[in-house]
């Protein structure tokens, strides 16, 4: 028993720490734990930004906005990189500048693409991020999750 708990353990990778992942699937069942019989607590959508905390080989240990963990299935997840606003709405600028004109306000609960995460220096507060219209601008990364 001790050796199989052992392996276990092994196979239990840590995620490294503010690693992402989104929902590649129209939709993805959030579990209390890494199996199909466990209890469904959630579905999310396509696109959906979760936090790795722990990676199994079919299952991953995640973290949502709000803070809950939870299981999903690891094939349901790609590597493209999603932002949740959590602002009530939250305005990009063509520029990393409050005083840039506004390029599109999104509201609380959008996902937005990740086109460039904050950078080091005098911008180190925004994301350059893309709308699902196409259109880009650069977000306070206060006003959302998952960059």
């Amino acid at each position: 028993m001790r050796a199989l708990a052992a392996a276990f353990c092994l196979l239990a990778l840590p995620a490294a720490a503010g690693e992402f992942r989104v929902v590649g699937e129209n939709a993805a069942v959030l579990y209390d734990a890494p199996s199909r019989q466990a209890t469904p607590l959630f579905v999310v959508t396509r696109n959906y930004p979760l936090e790795l905390v722990v990676e199994l080989e079919a299952w991953a240990k995640v973290r949502d906005h709000t803070g809950a963990i939870t299981w999903v299935e690891k094939r349901l997840l790609t590597d493209k990189r999603m932002v949740l606003v959590t602002a009530t709405s939250a305005e990009a600028h063509q520029r990393p500048e409050d005083s840039a004109p506004v390029a599109f306000v999104a509201a609380q609960n959008v996902a937005l693409e990740l086109l460039e995460p904050a950078q080091e220096g005098a911008h180190s507060e925004w994301l350059h991020v893309r709308h699902a219209d196409g259109a880009d601008g650069f977000l306070r990364a206060a006003a959302c999750w998952g960059g």
